[in-house]
């Protein structure tokens, strides 16, 4: 099963989050048929979103995270919620795949510079927090650790990676964020700047089987290391039959009788996770009539 951790500096000035979410990716690779420059760009999203998401301890939040692109991928939409549970889908799951110098799936290019990061906090009062930031690369990882620092004036690392097998399955995936709390000290930002520019790439610790909790020393040392809590993460999606009647009384009277008289029939299906819901002409009425 998928993980994430929390941990801390034992000097309280930094925090950590690393998660590993191959599971995760390999689940949403199979169930929307992703080519690998779609999963990879996909699996760094709902990775991100996963260590956002355990940010806030407030019940009933959700974070949203899109990435608004410019190239062959437009959209990349991932929901998390505080107990792990992840669900996302990106506009082309099919994207051409593109290849860096070095032979790395080039991410940042099938997104292009030109676009914005949106991230949404529902606490599940009437108004929403929505920050963003521009794109400043399309990697995901460097456009995170911009919006941290753009958006909400705080320090941030972020490591985000995919690896795949010769078959085209997901030999690891995962990630890190990692922030300095205010007033930490000058020697521990030198420390910190030390460890993680001699860290490797994500997926090159994790598949030579360094676990998230061995990234997380790699990332501390000298500043030791304070395990807070440990979560299990899945991609999971919450849509149901009652949400989607809510979206069809949401419509309105005049709307759902255009869709009666023309169809007599509706069909909705969830993005997250490809399940149709189908409603006859008798519900639909029965929404016309308990719409406003």
């Amino acid at each position: 099963m998928d993980k994430l951790i929390t941990a801390m500096s034992e000097n309280r000035e930094v925090r950590v989050y690393v998660a590993n979410t191959t599971n995760m990716i390999n689940d949403a690779r199979d169930l929307h048929d992703l080519s690998p420059i779609s999963t990879s760009a996909l699996g760094r999203t709902i990775t991100a979103a996963a260590m956002m998401g355990m940010m806030s301890k407030i019940e009933k939040e959700k974070l949203t995270l899109q990435i608004k692109g410019s190239s062959d991928i437009k959209m990349i939409i991932a929901v998390a919620d505080i107990y792990g549970n992840v669900k996302g889908y990106i506009s082309n799951p099919l994207a051409e795949n593109r290849f860096t110098e070095d032979g790395r799936l080039a991410v940042g290019e099938a997104i292009g510079k030109e676009g914005r990061l949106v991230v949404i906090r529902d606490y599940g009062m009437k108004e929403p927090f929505i920050g963003q930031s521009e794109l400043v690369s399309g990697e995901i990882a460097e456009d995170i650790a911009n919006y941290f620092a753009k958006s909400e004036q705080q320090p941030t690392a972020v490591g985000l990676g995919v690896s795949f097998d010769s078959t085209g399955v997901v030999k690891s995936g995962g990630g890190f964020i990692v922030q300095l709390l205010p007033e930490a000290s000058e020697a521990t930002i030198e420390q910190l700047e030390s460890n993680l520019n001699k860290l490797h790439s994500v997926t090159q610790m994790m598949d030579e089987g360094l676990t998230i909790n061995q990234i997380a020393g790699q990332i501390f040392a000298g500043l030791g290391l304070e395990e807070l809590e440990q979560y299990p993460l899945n991609f999971k999606c919450d849509c149901s039959e009652s949400k989607m009647e809510d979206a069809l009384i949401s419509l309105g009277r005049t709307e759902l009788r255009a869709i009666i008289d023309e169809d007599g029939k509706a069909e909705l299906k969830c993005h997250f996770c490809n399940k149709t819901y189908e409603f006859d002409k008798a519900k639909l009425e029965a929404f016309y009539n308990a719409a406003k």
